[in-house]
């Protein structure tokens, strides 16, 4: 499964993202793009089952019980946990699904591949949701120059 240019746009173009394994813990990933993600106008739904709320925002235990016009998922989940995640998901009718870099199984792209969802692998969600900066703007730019963007 390879990310296009279509689908990463049709990913960001909704305002509301949710968030499988979003952490309080600020110097983990799931921390770091909620804050990035919020700081750049989007509406987080954190999702982690070990939590009732991540900095004052109301937790959601699980993908299932998200609100109905939260169509956006990324997953930044354990591996051991990333199948399960979409798994549910796609059962809930979630139609654009990104798994971050680090937390993709081949049993999840597996499923992601025989469902009819906007799928995104191998992507760090921090190059593509503008404005990009920092670190990210970088990996982008290398990415770009060796012709390993999606196009």
């Amino acid at each position: 499964m390879k990310a296009t240019r279509k689908s990463i746009n049709q990913f960001l173009s909704s305002r509301k993202i949710a968030i499988a394994g979003a952490s309080r813990d600020q110097k983990k990933f799931g921390a770091v793009v909620m804050k990035e993600l919020r700081q750049k106008g989007y509406d987080i739904y954190p999702v982690n089952p070990n939590c009732d709320t991540i900095h004052g925002d109301p937790c959601f235990q699980s993908v299932t019980v998200l609100p109905p016009d939260v169509r956006n998922l990324l997953v930044l989940t354990p591996k051991k946990q990333t199948l399960k995640v979409v798994q549910d998901a796609v059962s809930k009718g979630i139609d654009n699904i990104w798994i971050q870099q680090m937390s993709d199984t081949r049993e999840a792209i597996a499923l992601l591949e025989q469902s009819n969802v906007n799928a995104i692998t191998g992507q760090c969600i921090l190059m593509w949701a503008e404005p990009v900066k920092s670190i990210h703007k970088f990996h982008r730019t290398i990415k770009q120059i060796f012709g390993m963007l999606p196009s």
